[in-house]
């Protein structure tokens, strides 16, 4: 099964590398980008959408027919947002697209990007795991072939990739070091972006992967 996958969060160092990993991986045969302002990449299998409202995608959704899978890397940060602006940002955007493709193409893999430490129970004290918590929750519910839930640590970031933040940058030096200290929060932005295409034809046993089913599965 050749991979036509959907692509959020380009534009954001995640979204990047992953669109990297696409680009390369031989199974995978088309990609479409769907974004507020372009990703500046230019490829024979990539098409690119620049699209505004990320709450609806009615006026786009017939160029979802051909995609059995979909990779949401979109993502903002909780600082500075108040707990109905972050549920806007992280669930309202996310479910907007999720439920429009799940409706349109019940055969299709969704694959979301949350993070270590986000909350299934929905009733923690950390406000943005809560949300990433219900987001996982309410993806999985929905009617489609198979959902993933990804909750990278620390990633190191791919050479050469322009969105990569520059904390992590700054971390890159003594990557090694914490891989060895800290193997259940690092992985590299690589392995990510090749686990969630492994995701789509080969499976893996859990829903939600961690650091280390991450790595297993970007591996297989």
């Amino acid at each position: 099964m050749k991979i036509k996958a959907i692509i959020t969060g380009s534009t954001g160092m995640v979204g990047d590398g992953v669109l990297h990993e696409c680009l390369l991986h031989p199974e995978v045969e088309m990609v479409l980008v769907i974004s507020r302002r372009t990703c500046g990449v230019q490829h024979p299998k990539l098409k690119e959408i620049i699209h505004a409202d990320f709450s609806d995608f009615s006026s786009i959704m017939g160029e979802f027919t051909e995609y059995n899978a979909a990779f949401l890397c979109m993502g903002v940060s909780s600082i500075g947002l108040d707990e109905e602006k972050f549920i806007h940002f992280t669930y309202d955007l996310t479910m907007a697209l999720a439920g429009l493709l799940a409706k349109q193409n019940p055969q299709i893999t969704i694959c979301y990007v949350s993070g270590v430490g986000t909350d299934s129970s929905e009733k923690g004290k950390t406000m943005w795991a809560r949300v990433k918590g219900k987001t996982e929750n309410s993806l999985l519910q929905l009617p489609i072939r198979q959902a993933y839930m990804f909750r990278p640590g620390f990633i190191r970031p791919t050479k050469g990739l322009k969105n990569a933040y520059k904390t992590y940058k700054l971390f890159n030096p003594i990557f090694p070091i914490l891989k060895k200290v800290f193997p259940k929060y690092v992985c590299t932005l690589s392995e990510i972006g090749i686990a969630m295409i492994n995701s789509v034809y080969k499976g893996y046993d859990k829903k939600i992967l961690e650091v280390q089913d991450i790595v297993r599965l970007a591996s297989n």
